[in-house]
């Protein structure tokens, strides 16, 4: 194949004693003319060998089925009204609409008829606690810088909005629907430039005024990067703020007392502690605490809000406490059938979630929910108010995310509340857990999924994963996996340090110095596939994205003859300057800084652009970017693509797919079915998947 050319640099940075090359360097500017022609290039060049793949278009369709599966959201209750999204086969985002106490549904908010283009999403929403105002907040291209507005619930009428800035800002209302806390970033003059993306504050602002009047709550003198969240109490008395510095999994927290007269003073909770505590102070007036401090697989807690001596771990009363075998994940309180307060508590077992019940005295575990299938369970909610009634949000590899209704008369059942409607038919498949064993001798879980019926093994085979940012890989509906498993391959999902499938420890058993652990898990769990009959390395491939794109480029470049193909999505790559480009200096405690001489060390030992190697024969590499991304730079792929190209020795191509238009989250449906039928094909073709 014959690639774009692509111009090398002879640079070599010594950056604390190591000499690093960046023969690619100018690609990380877009308006390079030498940039501009080389995408180009590569633009046409992908679209001819993406179009002339022969299952692109049967993938496609499907795809656009089972895409087209509905979606529900579990529902917010404040006063008798719940708000919940909805997307029905058809929708290209889903709508967040409210359920009168009268049964009768009205949309709130469309996505599609504020913008019909499909551009703009919906990125958070949060109503008052009286239920007659609602927050949202709305960001369009794919940039995800969310403008906030507020409207009436009954009439519609905007009230306020929109206001900018407010990317990842969190909305604590307070009682009577006038006044709320929210995160805001200063206004770019007021920050150095190359800043803009930073320095959050916590803000009270009156609904409908200027927010040149709103008052500063907290956050001045913080680290720029620093990430805040606020709560406060239904009775309008507690306002907790939190913080943490980027993505660290640690956390400071405060409490105040909004009852005295005058500006409220923010006492603290947990400052300065390696640890991360969710606090809110709940009906009951007592404080609730969810914590890993001390346990790594967290428990809940309360404490005395007024009394400051109950706020040390030491004084802290359990109500469910650590677990040997899950990780506590959410947590709803509801009214037993006498009236007395109960802890509904979801722990993740190897990836797959438990719902049991808790007494909220502290005197221990009540009930098994034995009826909820294996699966995920998305959150769980109750009214502020009380009842005995929660929602339960589900979703497993074949069921669209749906709602259940549990009721504490029957603690051991679930019933169906909301299910979310699907398009066609799903296929039928079937689920496997295995574990492989790590280079270190860790065990390793996988999901193993296949079509009931399927031919023999091995199998063209997909393994995807993560592994970072204490994000957990459990079952979910992936329309991506069905069509593969439906088209006869087999579709694998490891869950590797760095997630949160075995609470904290296993987290930071895969960041910072130890992140090769997660590349040796993922490189065991293909060996395992492989060495169990599942598949062969000529049909394996391998996918991710994200951080998870910084996988199968570490992947790739460390054990080039694991996979046959790879898809590397919105991948980091060149893990010395990613700090440099989008919100890549808030992950620098997930992964080191390449300013500190230790950590560089560690970033050089994975880093993908820098592992290449000249004569090696690469798998055949699909990146996918979009241009609109403000998290992860597409600069990483073009350069990582551009190094591979040239040094490549195998037919196998690498090639770059981009988008316009769309950033690293939500889009529309039909961007979905495009992406993926490309993905899905191109893994096929390399892989000698032909059903």
């Amino acid at each position: 194949m014959r690639y774009p050319e692509a111009p090398r640099l002879d640079l070599v940075e010594h950056l604390h004693g190591h000499a690093v090359a960046d023969p690619y360097r100018w690609l990380e500017d877009p308006a390079d003319p030498r940039t501009v022609a080389w995408t180009a290039a590569q633009d046409e060049l992908t679209a001819g060998q993406l179009a002339a793949l022969p299952l692109r278009d049967r993938f496609a369709a499907r795809l656009a089925e089972l895409v087209h599966a509905g979606a529900v959201g579990v529902p917010v209750w404040r006063a008798g009204r719940a708000f919940s999204t909805r997307r029905d086969p058809g929708q290209e985002h889903a709508v967040l609409r409210v359920r009168e106490p009268d049964g009768t549904e009205r949309v709130l908010v469309d996505p599609m008829a504020v913008d019909p283009a499909g551009t703009t999403t919906l990125d958070a929403w949060s109503p008052s606690w009286e239920g007659d105002r609602l927050a949202y907040q709305l960001s369009t291209g794919g940039d995800e810088e969310s403008r906030l507005y507020v409207l009436d619930v009954a009439t519609g009428k905007q009230l306020d909005g929109p206001i900018d800035r407010c990317r990842y800002s969190p909305v604590a209302w307070l009682p009577g629907g006038e006044e709320l806390c929210y995160v805001r970033r200063l206004a770019p003059e007021l920050v150095p430039a190359g800043e803009e993306q930073f320095h959050r504050r916590v803000w009270r602002h009156r609904v409908g005024a200027g927010t040149d009047g709103d008052v500063l709550v907290h956050g001045e003198g913080s680290d720029p990067a620093t990430y805040f969240g606020a709560r406060t109490s239904r009775d309008g008395r507690w306002l907790v703020v939190s913080a943490s510095v980027g993505t660290a999994p640690r956390d400071d927290v405060w409490l105040a007392d909004l009852d005295p007269a005058g500006p409220p003073t923010l006492r603290e909770l947990q400052v300065g502690v390696d640890a991360q505590t969710a606090a809110w102070v709940a009906r009951d007036g007592r404080l609730w605490l969810m914590s890993d401090r001390g346990t790594p697989r967290w428990r809940l807690a309360v404490a005395d809000p007024a009394d400051p001596g109950t706020w040390a771990p030491e004084a802290w009363r359990d109500v469910v406490p650590q677990q040997e075998d899950g990780v506590l994940t959410d947590v709803a309180l509801v009214d037993g059938p006498d009236g007395g307060l109960q802890v509904l508590a979801v722990h993740s077992v190897d990836a797959t979630d438990r719902l049991s019940l808790w007494a909220a005295d502290g005197s221990g575990r009540m009930a098994d929910v034995t009826a909820l299938p294996p699966g995920s369970v998305s959150g769980v909610s109750a009214p502020p108010e009380g009842g005995s009634t929660a929602w339960v949000g589900f979703t497993d590899h074949s069921t669209p995310p749906s709602v259940l209704r549990w009721d504490a008369a029957d603690p051991a059942s679930l019933t169906s509340w909301e299910q979310a409607p699907v398009a066609g038919d799903v296929p039928e498949v079937r689920v496997g857990e295995t574990h492989a064993t790590s280079a270190d001798g860790t065990p390793v879980h996988l999901f193993v999924i296949s079509r009931a019926g399927a031919p023999d093994r091995p199998r063209p085979t997909v393994l995807y994963g993560y592994g970072g940012f204490d994000v957990a890989l459990t079952p979910g509906y992936s329309a991506q996996a069905l069509a593969w498993v439906e088209a006869g391959g087999v579709w694998a999902v490891a869950n590797l340090r760095g997630g949160s499938e075995h609470g904290e420890e296993w987290h930071r058993a895969g960041m910072r110095e130890r992140k090769q652990n997660v590349f040796d898990d993922f490189a065991a769990a293909g060996e395992h596939l492989v060495a169990e009959g599942w598949t062969t390395h000529p049909q394996l491939a391998v996918m991710g994205g994200s951080n998870g794109g910084l996988l199968v480029g570490a992947t790739l470049t460390q054990r080039p003859g694991l996979a046959a193909a790879v898809v590397c999505s919105a991948p980091l790559l060149d893990m010395v300057r990613y700090e440099r480009f989008g919100l890549g200096r808030t992950w620098n405690d997930e992964y080191g800084t390449a300013e500190d001489p230790t950590e560089l060390g560690w970033l050089l030992g994975y880093s993908p652009y820098h592992r290449v190697v000249d004569g090696t024969g690469y798998p055949a590499v699909l990146f996918t970017t979009f241009e609109s991304d403000t998290r992860v730079d597409p600069l990483h792929a073009r350069k990582l693509a551009a190094a591979l190209q040239h040094a490549t020795s195998s037919d196998a191509p690498v090639l770059l797919r981009r988008e316009t238009s769309v950033g690293h989250g939500a889009r529309a449906v039909s961007r979905t079915v495009g992406l993926a039928a490309d993905q899905l094909a191109f893994l096929a073709a390399h892989t000698g998947l032909t059903s």
